[in-house]
């Protein structure tokens, strides 16, 4: 029974960690923007099948960078070319808007590399290799896919607070009006958002891509999971995010032990709708998340 437990646990940190990146990226584009993006799993598609595609003809690392710089192009050519031109579009004019990105986004993919499921290599090891402690074993993927998500965490972190062009991007989050009086180019902001938001979320991608595997129609599960990771741990506060999404992949990790595993999917939508309706400022009460109460 606790080795079954510390499956289920290390499992629910795995698919905890994908829920919290995408989380952070929703959270990185609401801040600058106001946009809620649901196009963001897309981002994570978007990254492991590039880097499915590199990785037939060029080493892992290079093809990994690879499709994080084709992703964060194609995020900032979404901004420019649907999200750019609109003046102070509504909170739910944005939603229709980055659901229609993300199916076309989805429609592209299913016509660039069909059906099937791709994945990239063990970036260590394999699974056979994986990891003992004690009698659990733990694929050393799943210590990438927690490394790199902490690693993404403390680089952002840094990033908005010690960069120039992440104090800049604060001051948009604050007010983006004062922040065009003081001379920040808030357009260029709002480009770089998408365009960072859209390299994370790449990364995302490739990491979790050995042991969760990729497809064209894997981004809507994702948004809707990295949505509620967003609403649970406060909309705008990407540190939150992370324990939020550790808190949901568990929850659903463990789940399989009282309901069916089709019903797992279930888990995060239960949990969103009780925020929407009980908390909507989220379990770190940010009060940016009360309005969804506005939709």
């Amino acid at each position: 029974m606790t080795e079954l437990f510390f499956q289920y646990l290390v499992a629910g940190l795995t698919y905890g960690a994908i829920y919290a990146i995408v989380g952070i990226g929703f959270n990185i584009i609401y801040n600058t923007t106001g946009i809620i993006n649901f196009a963001q799993g897309e981002f994570v598609m978007l990254g492991g099948m590039t880097a499915v595609t590199l990785h037939g003809f060029l080493p892992l690392p290079i093809a990994i960078a690879g499709a994080v710089l084709v992703t964060m192009i194609i995020g900032g050519l979404i901004e420019m070319a649907f999200i750019r031109w609109l003046v102070k579009p509504s909170v739910l004019r944005m939603i229709i808007i980055t659901i229609g990105l993300s199916i076309l986004v989805r429609e592209a993919a299913l016509f660039t590399w069909g059906e099937g499921v791709r994945s990239l290599p063990y970036f260590t090891g394999n699974e056979i290799s994986a990891l003992s402690f004690g009698n659990v074993r733990v694929s050393p993927q799943v210590l990438w896919s927690i490394g790199v998500c902490m690693i993404i965490v403390l680089c952002l972190n840094l990033f908005f607070k010690h960069t120039m062009l992440g104090r800049e991007m604060r001051a948009c989050a604050a007010n983006r009006e004062a922040a065009a009086l003081c001379g920040i180019p808030t357009r260029n902001m709002i480009t770089f958002s998408f365009v960072l938001s859209a390299g994370i979320g790449a990364l995302a991608g490739c990491v979790v891509s050995p042991i969760t595997y990729t497809q064209y129609n894997i981004g809507a599960g994702l948004a809707i999971k990295g949505f509620t990771v967003a609403i649970l741990g406060g909309l705008g506060n990407s540190m939150a995010a992370v324990a939020a999404g550790f808190i949901l992949g568990i929850l659903e990790s463990f789940s399989i032990w009282v309901l069916p595993t089709a019903y797992k999917d279930a888990i995060s939508i239960s949990i969103l709708l009780a925020m929407l309706f009980i908390r909507p400022s989220g379990l770190f009460g940010n009060r940016e998340a009360m309005r969804l109460k506005d939709f």
